[in-house]
């Protein structure tokens, strides 16, 4: 009996180290397919067009989902924001509640969640679809790259995308919560906007959310292109693959949101 308990703890020990052994080795496969995929690039001149295009397709259709997000969550924190701050009145503050949330916090963090979903399963899905029916190895055939032709573009469209997108949420939520808290509760518009641009430093809040949008950006674009060219080229495959691709993404954002946040504000 006791041989088999030992047996079993061994078994469970194996696993576990046979599971980071994967876990690293596909870290460091990610890593080499990343710099494969960008290194000796020329610029974007050459691939300029594949470049607009996966911009307009990770960027410009990721709008509405965007902007009818940001526009909710800027209300729904002006909302609850006015109803904890009236409590000590101090409710002329609900400007700076709001503005500081999306900058510092939810602008990045949330469009970088809808981004990972949205965006980036599109895009597992596409270049999973593309190694299902041999495009990519089509394309070798010929003498073309397709890190290169396939893989860079839409890197570089997911971040030159996503700041952008994370701007335009942060500006409609602040847009947002001036409706609930100026035309619904009453708050006085110039305090509202008064004690926004009296709190908010743009070299501290505005630039750190910024750089923010840009990490997470990049991490969500990497994971959805590595996920997409590493998969099964199966439906179940491609099946698999989006959904580690939200998963991962996700996770991945908020663990980086966290390190980010200790490093940028952690000491004021």
């Amino acid at each position: 009996m006791q041989a088999q308990k030992k047996v079993g703890v061994l078994d469970r020990i194996q696993l576990l180290g046979r599971s980071a052994i994967d876990t690293i080795a596909s870290l460091g496969d990610a890593a080499i397919f990343l710099v494969l995929s960008l290194i000796g690039r020329r610029g974007p001149g050459k691939h300029f067009r594949l470049l607009i295009k996966q911009i307009y397709f990770v960027g410009v259709l990721s709008l509405p989902i965007i902007m009818v997000s940001g526009l909710f969550i800027g209300m729904i924190m002006a909302l609850q924001g006015y109803n904890i701050l009236i409590s000590y009145a101090s409710s002329e503050a609900v400007g700076q509640v709001v503005a500081l949330s999306l900058l510092r916090e939810l602008g990045p963090v949330v469009t970088g969640l809808l981004f990972a979903g949205r965006a980036g399963s599109a895009l597992t899905a596409e270049i999973g679809n593309m190694k299902a029916s041999e495009q990519l190895s089509g394309l070798e055939t010929i003498g073309v790259d397709p890190l290169k032709y396939v893989i860079a573009p839409r890197l570089l469209a997911g971040f030159i995308s996503m700041p952008l997108l994370s701007t335009i949420f942060v500006v409609v939520g602040i847009w947002g919560g001036a409706m609930v808290a100026v035309d619904w509760l009453g708050v006085f518009d110039g305090s509202y906007w008064g004690n926004m641009q009296s709190s908010v430093r743009f070299g501290y809040d505005v630039l750190n959310g910024f750089v923010k949008g840009l990490v997470f950006a990049f991490v969500a674009t990497w994971i959805a292109v590595y996920q997409g060219y590493s998969c099964e080229a199966t439906s179940v495959g491609i099946s698999k693959a989006t959904t580690k691709t939200v998963v991962y993404g996700s996770l991945a954002i908020l663990g980086l949101d966290f390190i980010l946040t200790a490093l940028m504000f952690g000491e004021m």
